[in-house]
């Protein structure tokens, strides 16, 4: 539109009508003449504008969630890194307290079989050559630690020292095939050797072919000279199988360990063995046994009383024949 005198005289009348419009609603309020139409003008365009709204809508919360998505990243990174760390607190506690359980027990067995012993952890399973059954502990030549010392645990006999370095050495376990250690039976004194077999249950020879020996029959070891490469009273383990002897100047039994090779943690080098032999001290107070249960007492009868069945005495239960008064059978 060109730049007229008519255009911007009716630009001018359109600008002061607009005022006096706007003069006129506020003035009137709610009976302002310009109410219906405001109405009427809502209930058409309301619909659509609604719509609008739904289709503008999720695009604004979409842009509203990426210009947010840094701050709850952080958010959800630093709660997980908090859950973390308490979770790490918990299992340390729980770590903790059973080293410290273990720890105690050892003490105790040191002490009632009279050990001078050096703590050590259980670092590594296993040896560099061959597939032993080895353990590495975190004691070495500066700990006092030399070749052919007794390891034992809170349990009993874990194996002997077979390499030393400074500051770790290598364990073999009881329960190795190439392991063998003499033994002594509780009680009735019957030495043996006992040899490993892996996972199933140690193999002991004693000498003795007609000894007697009973499942739950527990064993120490017997004791070497200087107490290299065992000193005496560890417990070893006890019986949980008798071998048929055939006859032989020997016999076999299978001995369960007292020691668990596989959950290993805590355990100590004896560096100094005892003055006497413990004998079966260091072996732990035997189970007592559950009572019997005693046998139901049946009740007994009294003198004058009913006998049991609601008989009466000098009558007889079960007669099928009927008497007369004079004694005559009818």
């Amino acid at each position: 539109m060109r730049d007229t005198r008519e255009s911007r005289l009716l630009l001018v009348l359109l600008v002061v009508i607009a005022f006096a419009l706007i003069t006129v609603d506020i003035r009137g309020g709610e009976d302002s003449p310009l109410d219906r139409p405001r109405q009427a003008a809502q209930s058409v365009f309301g619909p659509v504008e609604n719509s609008v709204s739904g289709v503008v809508d999720p695009v604004g919360n979409a842009i509203d969630a990426v210009r947010d998505s840094g701050g709850r990243n952080s958010t959800i990174s630093r709660l997980q890194r908090e859950n973390e760390a308490l979770k790490q607190q918990l299992g340390s506690k729980d770590v903790t307290r059973n080293r410290a359980a273990e720890l105690d027990k050892l003490l105790k067995t040191a002490g009632v079989g009279q050990y001078a012993i050096k703590g050590a952890q259980v670092i590594a399973i296993g040896a560099a050559q061959g597939f032993s059954w080895t353990v590495t502990i975190d004691a070495g030549s500066k700990d006092g630690v030399t070749r052919d010392m007794t390891v034992i645990d809170g349990d009993g006999l874990v194996g002997r020292v077979t390499t030393v370095g400074p500051s770790t050495s290598t364990v073999l376990l009881a329960n190795d095939p190439d392991f063998t250690v003499g033994t002594r039976m509780e009680g009735s004194m019957e030495l043996g050797f006992a040899t490993g077999q892996g996972n199933q249950p140690m193999r002991v020879q004693l000498l003795n072919g007609k000894a007697t020996v009973h499942n739950g029959d527990r064993l120490v070891t017997f004791g070497s000279e200087a107490g290299k490469p065992f000193v005496p009273g560890v417990p070893v383990g006890k019986v949980v199988g008798v071998d048929p002897s055939g006859g032989n100047l020997t016999k076999t039994v299978q001995v369960q360990p007292f020691v668990g090779f596989t959950r290993l943690d805590i355990v100590g080098v004896v560096v100094q063995g005892p003055r006497t032999d413990p004998r079966d001290s260091v072996l732990p107070p035997k189970p007592t046994p559950s009572p019997k249960p005693k046998p139901k007492s049946t009740p007994t009868n009294k003198p004058g009383s009913t006998p049991t069945g609601g008989a009466t005495p000098g009558t007889t239960v079960g007669t099928t024949e009927n008497t007369t008064s004079n004694g005559k059978r009818g």
